[in-house]
This record gives structure tokens, C-alpha cells and sequence, in this order.
């Protein structure tokens, strides 16, 4: 088996991951909802949707059409990286429970979350997103893609993170 078709079946694993992923917002946005939670910014989520299936559409159209070498010195590297950002993101949607999501929808009155990874980072699962969108790639040498998900992530999460933070602030419980 080639290097090629193995990647091959480590982006199918990811996309069992995304679907999986996708299972526990649906559950999740559910229990939001039911509890009087609100979703802001769905505007940039479908922006968000379409960047992170070409970011797996480009590491496989790379790999195969411009036949990128798996680099051994790079690619178990990479990989290790990209496995340990999965478990980061894993983390990150156990730590936060049923308020876990891809959408950004906030419970009014909740405190917010400073368990797990929380306790040292404000949005550790936007950390696992970067570190998985140059190390996919790279774990085959799709430099190409790695830079332009890269690029177009860093205007994503910014536009993300201010509505999250927005829309926690807006949310918190009241202080005395």
C-alpha cells in the first residue's frame, strides 16, 4: 500500500471525526436550546463549514495531483501533531459537556468554563484547529494547502473568537 492511499484513509478517519463531531453539536445545540441559549454569528458558519472541507479536500487533491512525497523527517512528525490536536479538540468537547459546539451558542447566566484545558487557555479548541491545519497537510508534504487554509483560518478565527467572547460577555451571570 502506497503512502498516498494511506493518507488517503487517515482523511477518511477525520471525516468520520467531523461527522462524529457533528453528532455532538446537534445533541448539544438541543440541550442549548432547551435551556435558553442563544446562537449568535451563524453568518461566518458556513464560511467556517466550507473552509474546513477544503482544507480535506485540498490535502487529498494535493497529495494525488501533485504527487507531494510523504517525508518521513516531516510526516511522523506532523502526524504525531495532528493526532494530538484530535485529542486536544476531544478535550476541549468533554471539558465543556453539553456546551460544546461548533455553532456559537451560549446559555445565559452560565459561568464560564475553566476546567481541563481551560484552566491555561481561553479557546484551546481553536489552538487544536490551527495546529491540525498546517499538520494535516504536512504530514504529506501538501505545503500548498497548508498555507492557504492557514491564511484564510487566521480571518476566520478572528472573526470567530470576537463573536464568541462577544457572546460570553453579553451572557455571563451577573457579578456583585
Amino acid at each position: 500500500m502506497t503512502s498516498q492511499v494511506l493518507y488517503t484513509v487517515l482523511l477518511g478517519a477525520v471525516v468520520l471525526e467531523r461527522f462524529a463531531e457533528l453528532a455532538v453539536a446537534r445533541r448539544n445545540a438541543h440541550w442549548a436550546f432547551a435551556h435558553g441559549g442563544r446562537e449568535t454569528g451563524g453568518g461566518h458558519y458556513p464560511v467556517m463549514v466550507v473552509l474546513h472541507t477544503a482544507l480535506l479536500l485540498g490535502c487529498l487533491a494535493e497529495v494525488w495531483l501533485a504527487d507531494r512525497p510523504f517525508v518521513p523527517a516531516l510526516g511522523w512528525v506532523m502526524l504525531a501533531l495532528a493526532l494530538g490536536s484530535q485529542g486536544l479538540r476531544w478535550w476541549c468537547i468533554r471539558t465543556l459537556g453539553p456546551r460544546w459546539n461548533t455553532r456559537v451558542i451560549v446559555v445565559p447566566g452560565m459561568p464560564l468554563v475553566d476546567g481541563g484545558p481551560y484552566r491555561w487557555l481561553r479557546h484551546p479548541n481553536y489552538v487544536a484547529v490551527v495546529v491540525e491545519g498546517v499538520a494535516l497537510p504536512l504530514a504529506h508534504s501538501a505545503w500548498l494547502t497548508a498555507l492557504v487554509f492557514t491564511a484564510a483560518n487566521a480571518w476566520l478565527l478572528t472573526v470567530r473568537i470576537r463573536t464568541e467572547n462577544r457572546a460570553l460577555a453579553d451572557a455571563a451571570p451577573a457579578r456583585r
